[in-house]
């Protein structure tokens, strides 16, 4: 790993700093694919919305330049943290006046999942942890992942490659690091995240696709009994962009439980191309 703090080039953050103490922060994981930044521009609309709603100013503007400066490598993993800085003791935040936001860049290699993930679908299980309802958090990809940790905790058996995380009220909502979406006759739908859950950035270049293609579309709250009479099912984030799903505990999606769906199939053909589109991507 190589990092950048505040345009440095150090792996040491200040003991006072408000992401240690209280996890005062946002965070968003780029893929770096043939020396480009994937959805640059998408990633910084989400990371601006969230610093605005945190009441953060994140000196944006300088974030792509120590990403080109800090980046050696074709194919990776670029991080970036945005905390509010640091801070005294107590809940209370300084004022956006006050405040002097830190900026913590941190480039890794590519993580090494197996070809067949993309290729014949994973297994997938249930996770008894919930997720939070708090609607002011919702959607954003802030620094309190607590959550997320005890969840993936629950197993380490290999051949399951991802958790199915739901609300209290039995909804499911996500991945322990992904989006869900599943096909039901024809129509693609996917968890509403108003309460809980975060708005991925290829959840929502799919979403775009799918509304191109005129692939009807359902956002709303769902029980595991729907997924599970699901014809498709897959999983999506920034790094490993699109899974397919072929099991979720001892159950086989599908008719076949294996391969990728013909809908699958159109969303991953045309997120591929997505991704060689110049607006989609920066060079680095």
């Amino acid at each position: 790993m190589s990092a950048l703090i505040n345009g440095a080039a150090t792996d040491q953050l200040f003991l006072s700093d408000r992401a240690i103490h209280y996890g005062d922060g946002l965070f968003e994981t780029i893929a770096i694919r043939a020396g480009r930044l994937e959805f640059w521009q998408r990633h910084m609309r989400r990371l601006n919305r969230g610093c605005e709603r945190l009441g953060i100013t994140p000196n944006s503007e300088l974030l792509l330049s120590e990403a080109r400066h800090l980046i050696n490598t074709e194919d990776g993993v670029l991080k970036i943290i945005i905390s509010r800085g640091e801070g005294g003791r107590g809940y209370r935040p300084p004022s956006m006046e006050e405040s002097r936001p830190t900026r913590i860049l941190a480039c890794y290699s590519r993580p090494g999942y197996p070809a067949e993930n993309s290729e014949q679908g994973i297994a997938l299980r249930y996770c008894t942890t919930p997720t939070s309802l708090n609607p002011a958090l919702a959607g954003m990809k802030h620094l309190n992942r607590l959550e997320q940790v005890l969840a993936r905790a629950e197993w380490s058996d290999p051949a399951i490659a991802e958790g199915l995380m739901f609300d209290r009220d039995g909804h499911v909502i996500e991945g322990t690091m992904s989006n869900l979406f599943f096909v039901c006759d024809g129509t693609l739908h996917t968890p509403d995240l108003s309460n809980s859950g975060v708005a991925g950035i290829i959840r929502e270049v799919i979403l775009e696709l799918a509304t191109d293609m005129n692939i009807p579309v359902q956002c709303r709250y769902y029980a595991c009994q729907d997924i599970e009479r699901a014809d498709e099912l897959f999983v999506t984030n920034s790094v490993i962009g699109l899974w397919p799903v072929r099991q979720i505990q001892a159950r086989q999606v599908g008719a076949h439980g294996w391969g990728i769906g013909a809908v699958t199939q159109q969303l991953l053909t045309a997120l591929d191309g997505k991704r060689q589109q110049k607006g989609e991507y920066e060079s680095v």
